[in-house]
C-alpha cells in the first residue's frame, strides 16, 4: 500500500476582482488606441470619396461610349443641345444649365461657383434613370447595344444645404456640357483627408477648379477658373 506524502493542491476558481479590473483597463486602453488608429469618421469619408471617384469614372466611360456610338449625340437633352454652353469657356447665359445629382423638383441656383453668373437648373424626379430623364439628360438607352450603365449614379451623400445658393462644399455631383465643340464635364466634392490632402485628387485631375474632383472631355466647362 502506498503511504507517501500527498501534496495538497489549491484550486482557484475564476478571477479575483483585481484581475478583472486589470483586464478591463487593458481592454479599454486598447479600444481607445484602436479607435484613434482607425479613425472611423475618416474611414467613412474615404470610402465615400472612393465611391465618388469610381462613379465619375463610370459616367465618363458611359458618356464616351454614347458619343462615339451615336451619329448625332445630344448631351443637353434627349433631342438637342440647347442646355449646353456655347463653348467650354463661354459664359453661362439664359437657357444654359448645370445638372445636379440631387433628385428634386425644386430649382437650384448657382450665383457664385461659375463666374458669378446665375445658373438655374431643373432637377429630375427620377434621377437614376438612363433614358434621358435622369439627372444627366442623356439617353443612354437609345444605343443599339443598350445602355452601358444600369443606372445613373448619385453622390453617396447627395445633399445641397441651400438650393437657392449652391456652394462648393455641397456633396453632390454636377454635370454640364458645351455645344461647340461638343464636350462634357462632371465634378464632385471630396471630403476625406486622404483625397483632399495626402493624395489631393482635386489638384491632380487637370481641371480648372481645385475645389472639385473633375472628369470629362473638357475640364473648363464648369467652374470659373479660380478656387472658391
Amino acid at each position: 500500500m502506498y503511504t507517501g506524502n500527498v501534496m495538497s493542491r489549491e484550486k482557484k476558481d475564476g478571477f479575483t476582482l483585481l484581475e478583472l479590473l486589470i483586464v478591463i483597463a487593458i481592454i479599454a486602453i486598447l479600444s481607445v488606441a484602436l479607435i484613434l488608429v482607425i479613425n472611423p469618421a475618416e474611414t467613412l469619408k474615404k470610402s465615400r470619396d472612393a465611391q465618388r471617384i469610381s462613379d465619375l469614372s463610370t459616367l465618363k466611360t458611359a458618356l464616351g461610349l454614347y458619343i462615339t456610338s451615336t451619329s448625332t449625340p445630344y448631351l443637353g437633352d434627349v433631342a438637342n443641345n440647347t442646355a449646353c454652353k456655347a463653348s467650354p469657356t463661354a459664359a453661362y447665359i439664359a437657357g444654359d444649365k448645370i445638372f445636379y445629382s440631387l433628385g428634386s423638383g425644386t430649382l437650384i441656383t448657382d450665383t457664385t461657383l461659375d463666374g458669378s453668373i446665375v445658373v438655374v437648373s431643373g432637377q429630375s424626379a427620377t434621377p437614376t434613370l438612363t433614358d434621358g430623364t435622369g439627372w444627366i439628360p442623356v439617353s443612354f438607352d437609345s444605343l443599339t447595344s443598350g445602355s452601358p450603365i444600369s443606372n445613373v449614379p448619385q453622390d453617396p451623400t447627395n445633399t445641397i444645404a441651400a438650393l437657392g445658393t449652391v456652394a462648393s462644399t455641397d456633396l453632390v455631383y454636377r454635370y454640364a456640357c458645351a455645344a461647340n465643340p461638343l464636350n462634357f464635364e462632371i465634378n464632385a466634392q471630396l471630403e476625406s483627408t486622404e483625397y483632399t490632402s495626402t493624395d489631393n485628387r482635386r489638384t491632380k485631375d487637370g481641371g480648372n477648379n481645385n475645389d472639385y474632383y473633375e472628369v470629362g472631355t473638357n475640364l473648363r466647362i464648369l467652374g470659373a477658373g479660380v478656387d472658391f
